[in-house]
């Protein structure tokens, strides 16, 4: 497997040049289009995605450590199917819709900015995580642990307190509904 240290990727459309396989470590990838690339067992480690697109891409034993990706448009991602060791992640101003992080454990993981819609979180372990700002329209909270997670300043989500570990979190006055959506009560 090759190895790429410190390299940067800069307004590339990979789709037709392709990625080649290997280890990318401390690697810039900025303006790049991945969209529907097999990026499977590729490693990524210290890695930064900016303004990319990386819709459909394969993740089957894909290893993601400490990845940030900002401003990147990112539809149908499976993240249950990386390789789940070390698997740490960050988003910024993106868009996540359609994903899955079934049964990962993403504890301490940042949301910021993003619009995280039709996600599904069913036992995810996102202890301690920040949702900053998000909208999380249609995102599925089943069996997740979401104790001590900040949800302070982000809208939309629907969460069972009696399906789910919520024991902590932090939630607005104004998304409480979200919490009571089970019960079919209005809040005035």
């Amino acid at each position: 497997m090759d190895i790429f240290e410190d390299k940067e990727f800069n307004h590339i459309d990979l789709t037709t040049k392709g990625l080649p396989k290997g280890e990318y470590e401390n690697c810039q990838f900025t303006n790049c289009n991945l969209s529907g690339l097999d990026l499977s067992g590729y490693v990524f480690i210290n890695c930064n995605f900016n303004g990319c697109d990386l819709g459909l891409i394969k993740l089957h034993n894909t290893i993601l450590r400490d990845i940030h990706f900002k401003d990147c448009k990112m539809i149908g991602l499976q993240f249950s199917d990386t390789n789940e060791f070390g698997l740490t992640v960050s988003f910024d101003i993106c868009i996540l819709t359609n994903a899955s992080f079934y049964k990962t454990k993403i504890k301490k993981t940042k949301f910021n900015n993003s619009k995280i819609t039709e996600v599904d979180f069913t036992e995810t372990d996102l202890t301690e995580s920040i949702f900053d700002h998000c909208d999380l329209s249609g995102a599925i909270f089943s069996s997740t642990n979401v104790e001590k997670v900040d949800f302070t300043s982000s809208y939309n989500y629907t969460i069972n307190p009696e399906e789910n570990k919520i024991k902590k979190s932090k939630h607005s006055q104004s998304q409480l509904g979200g919490l009571l959506t089970k019960y079919d009560i209005k809040i005035g």
